[in-house]
């Protein structure tokens, strides 16, 4: 069974990108990848490799940059993914996860508004982040009323007025 959205993704996307030293190497790799594929590429950093790194200092202002609109959708990785999705869940209106196959790449933007995904740079793979990204960005938030009542709580617990998307 094919798990993957029926769409591919639409070009010239904003896409913000941050990784720490765990994940600098597939940032680059994936960076690369989206500009060929015609995405428009913010890169948050960290833009050398930095064994003394910190992924907040990254990952928090491309979580911003997505909380207000400025780019569409984010791509924030760590050595494992958990620290970086930890940090993008603090920026109110952020709702980000550790995406490690493909169903969850498109699921958690259909039914939870997923707007940034979150990536082991040792945990995955040059040729399965890159299918996970893509997943990520085909797929489009479902207006069904179950869902939209969910992210409305979420958004609730964040002190956030739900959106008409969210409705």
């Amino acid at each position: 069974m094919n798990n993957l959205p029926a769409s591919e993704p639409s070009r010239n996307q904003r896409i913000g990108i941050a990784a720490d030293h765990g994940g600098f190497e597939l940032k680059r790799y994936l960076s690369g990848m989206l500009r060929a594929d015609g995405h428009l590429v913010v890169d948050f950093g960290d833009d050398t490799l930095s064994p003394d790194d910190d992924y907040p200092d990254f990952v928090v202002p491309l979580a911003q940059s997505v909380a207000r609109g400025a780019i569409d959708r984010g791509i924030a990785i760590c050595g494992s993914g958990v620290g970086a999705c930890v940090a993008a869940n603090k920026v109110r209106g952020v709702r980000a996860c550790l995406i490690n196959d493909p169903f969850s790449a498109h699921q958690g933007v259909e039914d939870d508004h997923l707007n940034v995904m979150t990536l082991g740079g040792h945990v995955v793979g040059e040729a399965l982040a890159w299918e996970l990204v893509r997943t990520f960005l085909a797929a489009r938030p479902c207006d069904a009323e179950r869902h939209c009542r969910r992210v409305a709580k979420v958004m609730e617990l964040e002190g956030m007025q739900p959106s008409a998307e969210s409705r």
